[in-house]
């Protein structure tokens, strides 16, 4: 049985540089920074002081006081993304087949806030175990899809992914997977992270992963610059609707692009560090060009993971060059987490949404924050450095890896 055609049909964002679809790409199209002082704990102890937090949002304005109470901050993301989704998409649950529609959606940490929150309560009274009754249901990952799917009546397949930072994709593989095969009409997909607290920076600080250029935090995020320092960490979400063409057809759904392949591998090297050679992000983009039946020749953008690391900037410049060859030096990269910084397991959902908006305006997002070039990085690279470019995108490729060795990669086409 031939696969069945995978479209993209509605979009969410909730990032520190927009707190919608809109806002996101007018953020990313003129190069804004959305790193600064972190408000969300006193982090005058901490060796980075600083992330991309999410910025005048009132959470009640989304959900009722009551409900909220009873999620995780990455859990009411996700409600809110998704529900710009659900409405960008023109769904009415009424008049789909509610059996074939699911939510699979990812998240590296789930509720950490909620966990450091009951943690600490516990650790600082007499000993009783007065645990609030919604401490496990907030903390637990799957939480952000189960309360998706029971919002919108969907009763397909449900579940999250946890992969690290490449989470938000591998479900989002997943359910153009679930769809291709015909098993689902609709998916509700994409990822949500809530990390900036106590434990998520003093955790990260503790692996030496974060930038700590607390003088200027606007700058610290530097993808392909000579002194990156680590990464920014970031929090939000994003919600991408996919749907089977002829179903998005026959409903008169607009169609942003279509999802035309996804490719997966594993390092199989260290649980932090990457590939040296750059292996797995080489395997995983070759496999994701294979599944969706193109050449190299035939992508214009990557969206890349470019996190701002020493080690995982060179390794993955280094796939691409090997992968592309000399295509490579015609091709636009960037890395739109120097405008959000890492925003974790919901990385790949907000820049797969990158991708997305770039191919409908034909113009891709910089890389800001470039002031030194690094010799390590083959100059005929174009890293979009600085300034958004104008150019045709038709065909849009976006990494996600985690720690842990795991590698996604997707790839959008326009109709």
């Amino acid at each position: 049985m031939p696969f069945k055609r995978v479209v993209i049909t509605g979009l969410g964002a909730l990032t520190p540089i927009g707190n919608t679809v809109q806002e996101f790409w007018n953020g990313l199209s003129a190069g804004v920074s959305g790193a600064g002082p972190i408000t969300k704990f006193n982090a005058e102890k901490f060796r980075t002081k600083f992330a991309c937090e999410v910025k005048g949002l009132d959470i009640n304005q989304f959900i009722p006081r009551q409900e909220a109470r009873k999620m995780d901050p990455f859990a009411q993301y996700a409600l809110i993304v998704a529900d710009e989704a659900v409405a960008d998409a023109g769904l009415n649950p009424e008049q789909i087949n509610l059996d074939k529609a699911g939510v699979i959606w990812g998240s590296g940490i789930g509720g950490l806030k909620t966990f450091e929150d009951e943690v600490k309560n516990y650790a600082t009274g007499d000993g009783s175990p007065r645990y609030n009754p919604f401490f496990i249901p907030k903390m637990i990952a799957d939480s952000a899809s189960g309360l998706l799917s029971i919002r919108y009546g969907f009763r397909g397949v449900n579940y999250v992914t946890v992969s690290a930072c490449a989470s938000a994709t591998n479900a989002m593989i997943d359910a153009f997977n679930f769809i291709r095969l015909g098993r689902l009409d609709i998916a509700i997909s994409g990822g949500s992270e809530a990390a900036v607290t106590e434990a998520g920076v003093g955790g990260f600080n503790a692996l030496r992963a974060l930038s700590e250029r607390n003088d200027s935090p606007e700058t610290a995020s530097r993808p392909f610059d000579k002194d990156r320092d680590g990464f920014v960490l970031g929090e939000g979400a994003g919600a991408i609707i996919l749907e089977e063409y002829e179903h998005a057809k026959a409903r008169g759904a607009k169609i942003y692009a279509e999802l035309i392949g996804g490719g997966m591998s594993s390092d199989a090297y260290h649980i932090t560090a990457p590939h040296p050679e750059g292996l797995g992000a080489l395997n995983v983009m070759k496999d994701a060009l294979n599944d969706a039946g193109i050449g190299p020749e035939d992508i214009d953008y990557i969206n890349v993971h470019g996190t701002s690391t020493p080690l995982g900037d060179v390794s993955e410049a280094t796939a691409i060059e090997k992968v592309f060859g000399e295509h490579a030096y015609r091709l636009n990269i960037s890395s739109t987490k120097s405008m959000t910084g890492h925003l974790l397991g919901a990385a790949g959902a907000i820049e797969s949404i990158a991708c997305l908006m770039a191919m409908q305006h034909n113009l891709v997002p910089p890389t800001i924050n470039h002031f030194t070039d690094d010799e390590q990085f083959n100059p005929k690279l174009n890293f979009t450095f600085n300034k958004a470019q104008e150019r045709a995108v038709n065909v849009a490729l976006s990494n996600t890896f985690g720690f842990g060795g795991h590698n996604f990669s997707v790839v959008f086409r326009k109709l």
